[in-house]
């Protein structure tokens, strides 16, 4: 779950300035087109004049009249074996219109609450990183494995006609049987138990009235507290059918999740990630929002590290047995987002679609493991 504190967003949080200087992603000038690209391949120690020496230059993709850095043939055979045929723009709808928001429901009172319940007020970031024993990682796996199953669940309820606050009612009954309590309910005045994404809301939707339409997305953010633990894990699900670019857009975030886990490992740099996915994601020729970003869970709900997912000179590096969510997410085209007056409900501006994949994931010596997969 992303959530906003001060100038960040959780799951989403805010993130900070795009870095500049030579380490520095450099953006396509256009949306690339993926299907109709040429590879220029510059010799690597290509020497440009800096000070009067020589320095070395990274390979450079040209694509559909843009440019995007990789790091050498690695990287640039992953992007030709992601190439698939272009996007077309989807017709757009008219712009998410605000429901009504039902009361929150209750959780029994034997189920533990996490400690935040009760205050309704922003939560403080905790500066550490939760690293865990082998008693904390078998108490992140099941939490996890819950949330994965709840958002399971919660897919085969996006239906035509159903209301998000229909979905959400039965998610919070699941959460609740399996005696856990829905993270987000309560956090920070939060007023629902699980984040209902229509369309072109970027994150935080709040269940409410409104009804699905045939070829609507929508994500579904889950985060259960289970024993002590928070599990959290998202998916963008299609309502009905959906037409080609809807298919491709969702493809390629997805897959832009994919490609920031599998650069996770011990000793890593978290820049790495935000690297992954922001070359992929301009490689499609869709855009990352950076206003929201992914960050530590455990036993507590969030704190460091932040993991950003554009290209950043961020310091840092991930730690065997430490536990964090990516949670990247793609809008159809460059636009600003803009947040509706409840404090939550965030959406782009112009109203371009927006997708989100979100995992949790345990750092392991040779890689990562994915808690939130099935």
């Amino acid at each position: 779950m992303r959530i906003p504190i001060a100038s960040w967003s959780y799951s989403g949080v805010p993130a900070p300035p795009r870095p500049s200087g030579p380490h520095a992603l450099l953006l396509p000038a256009a949306p690339p087109s993926a299907s109709n690209c040429t590879i220029s391949r510059r010799n690597p120690w290509t020497a440009s004049s800096v000070f009067g020496k020589a320095i070395p230059q990274k390979r450079c993709v040209v694509v559909a009249g843009g440019l995007t850095w990789v790091d050498g043939v690695e990287e640039l055979m992953e992007l030709r074996q992601s190439e698939e045929e272009a996007p077309v723009k989807v017709k757009k709808r008219p712009p998410l219109r605000r429901g009504k928001v039902y009361p929150q429901l209750t959780v029994p009172e034997h189920i533990p609450r996490p400690s935040y319940v009760g205050a309704n007020i922003p939560q403080a970031l905790h500066p550490v990183r939760q690293i865990h024993n082998a008693e904390g990682i078998t108490g992140m796996r099941a939490a996890c494995k819950l949330a994965a199953r709840v958002l399971n669940f919660a897919g085969t309820l996006v239906k035509p006609s159903v209301t998000t606050n229909e979905i959400d009612r039965a998610v919070h009954h699941m959460i609740v049987e399996a005696g856990a309590y829905p993270s987000p309910l309560g956090y920070g005045g939060f007023p629902k138990s699980i984040c209902t994404s229509v369309n072109e809301c970027v994150c935080h939707g709040l269940p409410d009235s409104t009804q699905l339409q045939n070829g609507d997305i929508i994500n579904i953010d889950v985060n259960v507290f289970l024993n002590g633990y928070h599990g959290g894990t998202s998916r963008t699900f299609v309502c009905g059918e959906a037409d080609k670019s809807i298919k491709h857009f969702l493809k390629a975030a997805e897959e832009c999740l994919e490609k920031g886990i599998s650069v996770c490992r011990d000793g890593v740099n978290y820049r790495k990630v935000g690297k992954k996915i922001s070359n992929l994601a301009y490689f499609y020729g869709y855009h990352v929002v950076e206003r929201f970003v992914g960050h530590g869970i455990g036993t507590m709900l969030h704190s460091e590290p932040l993991i950003l997912h554009h290209a950043n000179d961020n310091p840092g590096r991930m730690v065997e047995g430490e536990t964090f969510t990516i949670e990247p997410i793609l809008i159809m085209e460059k636009a600003e987002c803009v947040t509706w007056e409840n404090g939550w409900t965030t959406v782009t501006e112009d109203g371009s679609w927006a997708a989100q994949f979100e995992h949790t994931v345990l750092i392991t010596r040779t890689g990562a493991e994915i808690l939130t997969k099935l």
